[in-house]
């Protein structure tokens, strides 16, 4: 029997071709769960849903209203809500002093303020005492939430936060039969990091931190997520660092990346 038979999943960040959203949602529908895909991009939406014979809607995770709106077309569509999990974000990498007021507002809607509306929106649908079943909540965070990287430090802070704020569901909703847990990639082969790939030698720079040898893919996070979402999960409020043994060394110095690509152009 598929490990998610009859489940009922919304996934957010999902509106870019290939991405990880897309890939969890894949997943999920392989093993039996009932789908239903959002972000912004209605048209990229649209035609992953009637490839894939799954339910979409739009939906800007920085607007309350949007994401309010977004639950309940959940519970119509889906007929109740047992997996909510946000894969949005945005990779910014800018030197610390030039990150402006707007850079900041901006991550953090993105990546604070947004993911603690869509948790208290997917919260109302999913509490047993508000007539909901349980289930999982999944965040998708990412190893720099715990270890450093160059240039990154508004996108790594927003993370962290948000992994705090996962840990406070697990305390205060297990009795309402909730958990909520975070995954965190490492530097991850999708569409995200396609730009990052096509530079000679970068790839390259991070793989002496990686004990398993090579750099992750959607399909790894999308494994642990069906985990995560499936009754075989007895966790809650912990971030699994899905991420090849990245923590337990290091990403490289900007130092070290500009050496390495030098190096590659040179060769």
């Amino acid at each position: 029997m598929a490990r998610l038979q009859g489940k009922r999943a919304v996934i957010l960040g999902a509106s870019s071709p290939d991405n990880m959203g897309q890939h969890i949602a894949t997943r999920f529908l392989e093993e039996g769960a009932k789908v239903l895909v959002s972000g912004r991009k209605e048209s990229v939406l649209a035609d992953f849903a009637a490839q894939h014979g799954c339910e979409w809607a739009a939906c800007d995770i920085t607007d309350e209203a949007s994401v309010n709106t977004l639950a309940d077309e959940g519970c119509e569509k889906l007929g109740g809500i047992d997996i909510a999990i946000n894969a949005t974000g945005w990779g910014l990498l800018k030197p610390f002093l030039d990150n402006t007021h707007e850079d900041l507002v901006a991550m953090t809607m993105l990546q604070y303020v947004g993911p603690f509306h869509f948790y208290q929106a997917m919260l109302r649908k999913m509490m047993r005492s508000a007539g909901g079943q349980g289930g999982s909540i999944i965040q998708i965070s990412s190893a720099t939430a715990t270890i450093m990287l160059n240039d990154h430090a508004a996108y790594m802070g927003t993370k962290a936060g948000t992994d705090h704020v996962i840990r406070c569901i697990a305390h205060e909703f297990g009795s309402e039969g909730v958990r909520a847990n975070s995954i965190s990639p490492g530097l991850t082969d999708s569409p995200m990091t396609a730009d990052a790939k096509q530079v000679p030698g970068l790839f390259d720079s991070f793989l002496a931190g990686y004990p398993l040898g090579r750099i992750g893919t959607s399909d790894d996070i999308a494994a642990a997520a069906v985990f995560l979402a499936s009754d075989e999960c007895f966790m809650t409020g912990e971030n699994l660092q899905v991420n090849g043994g990245l923590t337990l060394r290091r990403n490289p110095m900007k130092s070290e990346i500009d050496a390495a690509v030098a190096a590659a152009m040179e060769g």
